[in-house]
């Protein structure tokens, strides 16, 4: 490892597809079958081809961090978790469909927004990408132009915890999304840096 490296870093490397067949079509992702030419041998993988996703660490003037309790069908459990949502504008800057789900979800505005950072939440079987952003400056959105939330959303209550308790319950293992155990941790390593790591939102 030399300095210039800085150590392990994920890269694009795209291998190429022999054939691409849609198994299933969905109404938020696609079930997808890819036979991949992997060089030595050609693979075929099936998985979820996914629009991807933000979720939004908001951190309030009292070090405290915002969770949404909502119920996650596939895992028949109500998760606590930032406010987040699927990036299924067409063309939409994320950061601004980070700000939209903030507005609906828990009725915030943001004046400050910064990356923390982004992840893949499960790479072996869905190319799912999560851009996770840290908003501080909040303030509420005027009752007048608030969303009417439904389904899962209508029913989600809201806590306010501070960051260093968010992280304890992470490493007890007593948040599962992953959005907030990676939000979280990195929202608590980002501060304990004096918050240079941060990255620009745009």
């Amino acid at each position: 490892m030399t300095a210039e490296q800085g150590g392990p870093a994920d890269r694009p490397a795209p291998r190429p597809v022999l054939e691409r067949t849609d198994l299933h079509h969905g109404k938020i992702w696609d079930l997808v079958s890819e036979t991949v030419d992997l060089g030595a041998s050609q693979v075929v993988r099936e998985f979820v081809d996914h629009p991807g996703a933000v979720a939004v660490i908001a951190l309030d003037d009292q070090d405290r961090v915002l969770l949404l309790r909502q119920y996650r069908h596939p895992v028949r459990r109500e998760l606590w978790e930032p406010p987040a949502g699927l990036r299924d504008v067409d063309g939409e800057d994320p950061r601004l469909t980070a700000a939209r789900e903030l507005a609906e979800e828990a009725d915030l505005r943001a004046a400050t927004w910064d990356l923390l950072t982004e992840f893949h939440t499960s790479p072996g079987g869905s190319d799912e990408e999560i851009l996770v952003y840290l908003a501080r400056d909040l303030s509420e959105v005027p009752a007048a132009e608030r969303f009417t939330r439904e389904d899962e959303e209508a029913d989600m209550v809201p806590v306010w915890l501070p960051l260093d308790e968010a992280v304890e319950a992470v490493l007890a293992g007593r948040l599962h999304s992953p959005s907030a155990v990676v939000g979280i941790l990195a929202a608590a390593a980002a501060r304990d840096r004096g918050w240079r790591t941060l990255r620009p939102a745009g």
